[in-house]
């Protein structure tokens, strides 16, 4: 029981990450450079964590000659905190967390099911495929209906296209979970994997950030003192990866997915009241009825 208190302390952090994060970008001025800030704490986490568990050998050499989408870990995380940091100001917190949580939970399903990125094969069943339309069942109580809070300025157009690309974000969550575990095995740690993911990812975000010409520079919106805690995103991800490697030999993949999932959709709930959102009875019973569906998914 205290890993999976553990499990759902771990999943706090996904909301909470999202939260910081875009607070950084209200002083760094652009998503990219926030996600560059946060990329490289969490590198320099990850190395300090990944140097006292290996010792310093990390393995990195037994990757050489796999497959080029064995590197694409890290810029798919990009993708994701990226996207999510965009994401948040339009959709708020439950929004922000569910629907990419829907879109790695059917990603996951196909990964599965085909044996993608090397994954051991798990043909797709009545009883996984009904718990895949339960979860989708959930998002749509969630998101659908008048209750749902949209910026002034969005339409409602836009805002289904906000939803879309939260959806495909969650896809790229969980191909990038699954490229980075075939990594750690090659590797020999998870935490390497991580290591490896974090790296590339901020090296991209470095290129990407230098050719959009962005200078670090923090500013003091409304000239309001910026907080402590906007720095410590990066380690909030890093802790989050560096959990979940320590979960899975404990309690097995499928209670730390549902175990970290509803730690997520919880933590979101929170945000969203803490920030003054009204939550309405329908999003409780949506985040109910996802909760069911990936317990049909990963434990059944």
């Amino acid at each position: 029981m205290l890993w999976i208190l553990l499990g759902i302390i771990a999943g706090l952090v996904l909301p909470i990450q999202t939260l910081v994060n875009t607070r950084l970008r209200a002083s760094t001025g652009t998503p990219f450079s926030s996600s560059l800030i946060s990329f490289a704490v969490g590198t320099v986490t990850l190395l300090i964590i990944a140097t006292a568990v290996t010792g310093g050998d990390f393995g990195i050499s037994r990757a050489f000659g796999e497959p080029l989408w064995i590197w694409l870990g890290g810029l798919l995380g990009v993708v994701a905190l990226t996207g999510n940091i965009l994401l948040f100001p339009h959709l708020g917190a439950v929004q922000t967390v569910v629907l990419p949580i829907a879109g790695q939970i059917m990603m996951g399903l196909v990964i599965d099911h085909l044996g993608l990125f090397d994954s051991p094969a798990s043909p797709l069943t009545i009883v996984r495929a009904s718990g895949a339309v339960v979860v989708l069942g959930g998002v749509i109580a969630i998101v659908a209906g008048p209750g749902a809070p949209p910026k002034s300025e969005d339409s409602a157009v836009s805002l289904w296209l906000w939803r879309l690309a939260g959806f495909v974000f969650g896809c790229f969550t969980a191909s990038q979970s699954a490229i980075n575990g075939h990594l750690g095995q090659i590797t020999g740690s998870p935490v390497s994997a991580a290591l490896v993911s974090f790296t590339i990812g901020v090296s991209a975000l470095v290129i990407l950030n230098t050719i959009l010409r962005w200078r670090p520079r923090i500013e003091r919106p409304e000239g309001k003192a910026n907080p402590w805690w906007m720095w410590v995103g990066g380690v909030l991800g890093a802790l989050f990866v560096f959990g979940n490697a320590a979960l899975v030999p404990q309690i097995g993949t499928g209670l730390t997915v549902v175990a970290t999932l509803l730690g997520s959709m919880l933590g979101s709930v929170l945000i969203d009241r803490m920030r003054g959102a009204r939550v309405e009875l329908r999003q409780i019973i949506g985040v109910a009825v996802i909760l069911m569906g990936v317990i049909l998914i990963r434990l059944v």
